[in-house]
């Protein structure tokens, strides 16, 4: 027995079957049940989504001995001749290949005869956007008012191209492209049913590659399945897409995280071994930091290896990246290469990352102007260059203030042959040798000085210190902001705090009363304060007052806006 492609050996013959178009199933389930059936509908969409199944299923329900039917039964005559191709009642044209008028005029002929054996004859034209002028003229007054036993089904990729007197005589279907998730459902359902084993990352592969067509899906799921000898596995199906595995993008983020410029380029050699698409490497990286932010921001989401990367870096810094990624995919064309053009965003990445801990990116040190010139260069490109703050302990107005309120033990100084560009940082930060106890009320001078943002700022900003328990800080949070508590946030939170102390912390989320005051309240405070000011010096203003009384004028209060220090 010859083998049948899995597109059609699992093509939909009930609209049950049907996945991702429930909009057109329940119009036409009703319309069939309701007995309100238009003489002619018009599907359009992308290739591979059911235009043409849902056409078929369609002649089915109204041909079907128990119909017309949303239900067919599937086994009567006219069923199963409507499944094998060969029902005499319903008529597929390809308009492709039939375009012209002479074909148009013998379909019209034909439609005056009642159907030979079901209750209606139904023509289905595929892609009809492929006649010709005059057809479309010759077939306009059968569409308008047909027989009573003719139904028109037309099908198209491309809607623009039909004419507005042929689109004001249908009922129109635009059906939707499927999700990867959509498609990857299927796909589970086939390989389970066909006893084909599988890995999840390359069914998820495939699902991406399908772009929106589950019949495109189908057939690289086929292709995969004969490349993989019976079975589907990610390694083989990246193989035979030119794709990255997932886990070399992770090495790729990585290497990243860790400033590690040799660890980087090595990858990118291993990466390159495998001649891959690098614009497809660089929608992995994106799709990956989307996922990274998703773990950051949203309580819940994320695998364990997600939430781990989500922990270990900035989501300022997740945010920077995904913009160079998306920003190098672009500029690929522009590159000498593919690979230079893939290598530069990468790099660039590493150039314009965060300094941290340990100075920023493992690479040889560059003149200040320099850096100068790659900053202004990277903002020419449409995007803010980033700048890199200076390690925490090397501000000394904070190391200053650490005297006062840092309880824990202070950096050890530099030996005497640090290098001399080294030593302001080395030696502001040697004051910090105080064992004074870390205050309650110390905690939004330390919020500020920890130079918090993004997330981890939020957080920071609505909790109250309530006390401290040795390196263990209990910040309490009120009911109305406990939203912005989830594990990767409070982990980036202790990683900064343990950055300005010179020493790991731990963080105890707590309730806090209602009538706390947190440095966002306290900040709230102050804003209105300046913003009454700001209004009232206005108000009494000579000038002001002068258009008042004259003009009988009137201040708009959310219009003043305080005075920027």
């Amino acid at each position: 027995m010859s083998y049948q492609v899995l597109a059609r050996k699992w093509r939909p013959r009930r609209f049950t079957e049907l996945v991702g178009q429930e909009h057109v199933v329940r119009a036409l389930s009703h319309a069939l049940d309701g007995g309100r059936i238009h003489h002619a509908f018009l599907f359009t969409g992308t290739r591979g989504v059911g235009k043409t199944t849902i056409a078929r299923i369609f002649a089915k329900s109204l041909n079907c001995e128990r119909g017309p039917t949303s239900d067919p039964c599937g086994t009567c005559g006219a069923c199963t001749e409507i499944d094998a191709g060969r029902f005499v009642d319903l008529l597929e044209i390809d308009a492709a290949s039939n375009t012209g008028i002479d074909n148009v005029r013998e379909l019209i002929d034909n439609a005056q005869y009642a159907p030979a054996r079901g209750a209606y004859k139904v023509y289905l034209i595929d892609e009809v956007h492929m006649l010709s002028k005059a057809a479309f003229n010759a077939l306009l007054k059968t569409l308008e008012e047909p027989p009573p036993h003719v139904k028109f089904l037309l099908a198209t990729t491309d809607p623009q191209r039909l004419p507005v007197t042929v689109l004001s005589r249908c009922i129109k279907f635009n059906l939707k492209r499927l999700t990867p998730e959509q498609i990857v459902g299927q796909m589970r359902h086939i390989l389970g049913a066909e006893g084909i084993a599988f890995e999840d990352e390359a069914i998820d592969v495939l699902s991406r590659a399908a772009d929106g067509s589950l019949r495109d899906g189908l057939s690289l799921l086929d292709q995969a399945i004969a490349h993989g000898g019976g079975a589907l596995r990610a390694g083989e199906v990246h193989a035979m897409l030119g794709t990255v595995e997932r886990a070399r993008v992770r090495v790729l983020l990585d290497a990243l995280v860790a400033h590690d410029a040799g660890a980087l380029i090595a990858e990118i050699e291993r990466i390159a071994e495998f001649a891959p698409d690098f614009a497809q490497v660089l929608d992995e990286l994106a799709g990956l930091l989307h996922r990274v932010q998703l773990a950051q921001l949203v309580a819940g989401t994320g695998d364990e290896s997600t939430q781990a990367l989500a922990a270990r870096i900035d989501a300022r810094e997740v945010q920077l990246y995904y913009q160079m990624a998306i920003t190098g995919r672009r500029d690929l064309a522009l590159a000498p290469t593919a690979r230079v053009g893939f290598e530069m965003a990468l790099l660039r990445m590493l150039a314009f990352a965060p300094a941290g801990p340990g100075g920023g990116a493992k690479v040889a040190p560059s003149t200040s102007s320099g850096a100068a010139a790659a900053a202004a260069a990277f903002a020419s490109h449409g995007a803010p260059a980033p700048t890199s703050p200076p390690p925490r302990a090397a501000k000394p107005d904070a190391a200053h203030e650490s005297s006062r309120v840092v309880p824990f033990a202070p950096p050890q100084a530099p030996p005497a042959a640090a290098p001399v560009h080294a030593a302001p940082a080395q030696r502001v930060a040697a004051p910090a040798a105080s064992s004074m106890p870390l205050e309650v009320g110390d905690w939004p001078d330390l919020v500020r000085r920890a130079d918090l943002g993004g997330p981890v700022g939020q957080l920071a900003m609505h909790a109250v210190l309530v006390g401290v328990d040795g390196d263990t800080l209990r910040l309490g949070i009120k009911a109305s902001h406990e939203h912005f508590v989830s594990p990767p946030i409070t982990a980036q939170l202790e990683k900064r705090l343990g950055e300005t102390f010179g020493r790991p912390v731990r963080i105890r989320i707590e309730k806090a009363d209602t009538a706390a005051q947190t440095p966002a309240d306290h900040h709230a405070r102050q804003q209105a304060t300046r913003q009454q000011a700001a209004h009232d010096g206005l108000r009494d203003d000579p000038l002001v007052q002068s258009l008042i009384d004259t003009f009988d004028a009137r201040i708009v209060r959310d219009s003043v806006r305080p005075l920027e220090k």
